[in-house]
């Protein structure tokens, strides 16, 4: 044993000086590298230094935008485009129509990725949370930004499903210009409608695009036609298809009479060649692009004036001479005016057409300066600001998307948010790129940024430079009213624009796995709360458990996994219930008086209140006050009676659901001085009880738009299903292959439905869901409703 422990020592003292000088010459290896490499790259090294932390290259990001391959810019460029070169675009379109899959072609194509994703797979850029690869569906809105051919683009990827339609309503709430994307083999369905009449709403400029053309069905035709005829849209073919379904290899350029081919075996799709079509070898082809180009030169025409005087003082005889280059910058006038829509096609999962899409981006959908915000000139060269996403990171805390409308934005910059009337400060400033951020040191206006350290801003709020600031913009846009005849409250609207809630029409109970966690939970529902305004939360009075009121089955299933992933808590979802309404039928009078004494103090109220039924269709109630009740009472106690009605609304007599449709007027008011505001509240809200009970009492549900796509062999048993659930067959159209049931069915008959269906159809049927408007219910249903609520009929 001491031999063998000698030999050990000897050979230790043999190797270590090699191992040493190994050591030190990798060492010096190491250092030479790293000078080569500092003397390669010093000036970038200069240019980046304020970026921190560097590039994240976790996912195959290649670069930052404006970075790709050598081709570096100047740090000014990357951060502060010009505006003229900003596109701030949206995608949206019906689930499953290839959004997501058109994003990551766009991103691959513009150097951002090395790697194509693939929503199948699970590794797409904007589609990171955990629920969202497991689904296959997006669930948040998430941006990006990247260049393409020196225009910077920051898109935003929204989600399709109608359970999600709050998260496009905010994201097109700050953008310039949209994408609709169709399934070119089923058109115009239920969501694209949906996300259309939003675009219209915010006035936003948009181009088609039909993806899918390699699909089995698919029709560029039969697709234009449902645009034409169900969005109530002016399509402008800018392409033709090459083929469709299976035979589909290429587009056809409309304006530049050029047709587009991408190589078979390309397995990206980078490699395309564009050739000039010819009469030797595509005279059929020449033949329907000619005839295109010259209905489109047309119909262009026809749109706007300025380009219909060019074409008929210099190129009426011919069309052929028009240059491209006046076509398009007219077809860019006729996009911003939103008279007609661009349509363009390809595949995105067989990465064709995506290119020629960017190009039009760029080319068709406006900058920032070429919209028209009112607001703009109020605040003059002024930040202003307004936050449309909020999203919670564990390490950074609150992160805040914004959309820039004015002025510069930079760290430690202090802001001020008109809505929460408060000033906060902003700690960093991001570039977002889905879950990935990038350091950067000022953003200008017409950008979308990324903020860190607003902990009070919600989505919806404006934020300006200073309170200061907000008052001059004020006073300007009350002189500017005032100019136009217009109410004060106008200028406020505009100034705090942001978006509107729906109602939620789903609830249900959450409970934590013990009372120790449950400080716990709510602290996970107030961040998830003000990441999506849609989610409400309250407390039920009688039982004390925490209620979850949501826009559907998904929402509230995402909301409960996230819980459980995001924070670590195992909680436990009630049965899913229907949000219900109520309303009266007659008009009733009652009478309360309330006479309290409080140490020293009486507290004597005496009032009589009128309940009727109205026709708004609004949970608000319409108060009214009768003449005969004093002014100077009013002044002083209009607050406190209105706390009152709105409180005693919040839960109507029959299942302490809100009440709609019903209109308060105050008859008479009698109040002994020095009474206090909490008691005038209390008993108008019990008076406005007690006149609610004595009416004739309706319960109303919510009815659903449903839409289902079935193959004919199926048709029956569906129709059937939906007559047993209640239904209203609308009508049944032909769509392809399939025939399209649209009907409207109670929200409470509807529970469940998609495992019904695909048990019926052998998994061959959709269908999309979209809440109509709230029904009243029949009497013999009301009573089965009320005796299931009282506990006197079993629910199975």
């Amino acid at each position: 044993y001491g031999g063998l422990r000698g030999e050990l020592s000897s050979l230790q003292t043999l190797v270590r000086p090699a191992l040493r000088g190994y050591q030190n010459a990798a060492f010096s290896g190491w250092r030479y590298a790293s000078r080569c490499q500092n003397m390669c790259f010093c000036k970038i090294r200069t240019s980046f230094k304020r970026l921190k932390p560097p590039v994240p290259l976790g996912r195959c990001y290649s670069s930052l935008p404006g970075v790709i391959g050598n081709d570096i810019k100047s740090l000014h460029s990357i951060i502060s485009p010009p505006i003229a070169k900003i596109r701030n675009i949206g995608i949206m379109a019906h689930i499953d129509a290839g959004k997501t899959t058109t994003t990551e072609r766009i991103l691959y194509y513009s150097g951002y990725t090395r790697s194509l994703g693939d929503v199948d797979d699970g590794d797409t850029v904007t589609d990171f949370m955990a629920q969202e690869r497991e689904r296959g569906i997006t669930i948040q809105s998430a941006a990006v930004t990247f260049d393409w051919k020196g225009y910077r683009v920051n898109l935003i990827d929204t989600p399709g499903h109608v359970d999600f339609t709050l998260e496009v309503e905010r994201c097109l709430r700050v953008l310039d210009g949209a994408v609709a994307v169709f399934d070119a083999s089923a058109g115009v369905e239920a969501q694209t409608l949906t996300v259309w009449r939003q675009a219209d709403k915010h006035k936003i400029p948009r181009i088609c695009f039909l993806n899918k053309m390699d699909k089995t069905g698919a029709s560029f035709n039969y697709t234009v036609e449902s645009i034409r005829e169900k969005l109530k849209a002016k399509p402008l073919l800018l392409q033709l298809p090459i083929g469709e379904a299976k035979a589909f290899k290429g587009v056809v350029d409309v304006v530049n009479k050029e047709k587009l081919l991408w190589h078979p075996h390309s397995n990206d799709g980078k490699d395309f060649e564009r050739k000039p079509l010819l009469e030797m070898s595509d005279p059929k082809l020449l033949k329907e692009t000619t005839e295109a180009r010259n209905a489109l030169i047309e119909q262009v025409a026809d749109l706007d004036d300025e380009f219909a005087d060019l074409v008929l003082e210099e190129f009426s005889e011919n069309f052929d001479l028009l240059p491209a280059e006046k076509l398009q910058t007219a077809i860019h006038r006729v996009t911003l005016a939103q008279t007609a829509v661009p349509v363009l096609c390809g595949s995105a999962l067989k990465n064709k057409g995506i290119q020629p899409l960017l190009d039009a981006i760029t080319m068709y959908l406006p900058s920032p300066e070429e919209r028209n915000y009112e607001f703009l000139q109020w605040y003059k060269d002024d930040l202003c600001a307004l936050a449309f996403k909020v999203l919670h990171d564990k390490q950074r805390g609150p992160l805040v998307f914004m959309r820039v409308y004015s002025g510069m934005i930079k760290p430690q910059l202090a802001v001020y948010n008109i809505n929460g009337n408060c000033t906060e400060r902003i700690s960093r400033l991001l570039l977002p790129f889905a879950d990935q951020h990038i350091e950067i040191p000022s953003l200008t206006a017409g950008n979308i940024a990324l903020t860190v350290g607003l902990k009070h801003t919600a989505t919806g709020d404006t934020i300006v430079s200073s309170k200061s600031s907000a008052l001059a913009a004020a006073r300007r846009a009350e002189r500017e009213g005032e100019k136009k005849h217009r109410q004060n409250s106008e200028a406020e609207k505009l100034l705090l624009a942001g978006v509107e809630i729906p109602e939620p029409v789903f609830f249900c109970t959450i409970e934590p796995p013990s009372v120790a966690k449950q400080p716990d939970l709510d602290h996970a529902l107030k961040c998830l709360q003000r990441e999506d305004p849609s989610l409400k939360v309250r407390l039920d009075p009688d039982s004390g458990q925490t209620v979850l009121c949501g826009m559907g089955e998904l929402h509230i299933e995402i909301i409960h996994d996230r819980i459980k992933r995001e924070y670590g808590l195992e909680t436990y979802l009630g049965p899913l219930q229907v949000a219900y309404r109520e309303t009266i039928l007659n008009s009733v009078h009652a009478t309360d008086t309330l006479d309290r004494t409080l140490g020293d103090r009486r507290h004597l109220v005496t009032i009589e209140l009128e309940a009727k039924p109205v026709e708004t269709s609004s949970v608000m109630p319409v108060i009214e006050y009768a003449e005969s009740v004093r002014e100077d009472l009013l002044k002083t106690s209009q607050e406190a009676i209105e706390n009152g009605i709105h409180s005693a609304c919040l839960q109507g007599p029959l299942l302490g659901s809100p009440i709609q449709d019903v209109a308060i007027t105050l008859c008479s008011l009698v109040i002994y001085p020095g009474t206090s505001a909490t008691m005038i509240s209390a008993c108008v809200s019990r008076c406005v009880q007690k006149a609610l009970k004595k009416a004739e009492k309706q319960v109303l549900e919510p009815l659903m738009k449903l839409e289902v796509t079935v193959t004919g062999d199926y048709l029956s048993p569906v129709l059937a299903d939906l007559a047993q659930r209640r239904g209203n067959i609308q009508e049944i159209q032909t769509r392809q292959d399939n025939k399209v049931v649209t009907g409207f069915v109670p929200l409470a008959e509807i529970m469940g439905y998609s495992t019904v269906l695909r048990t019926l159809t052998s998994g061959s049927a959709t269908f999309a869901l979209e809440l109509s408007n709230y029904q009243a219910m029949n009497p013999q249903d009301q009573s089965t409703l009320l005796n299931q609520r009282s506990g006197l009929t079993y629910v199975p």
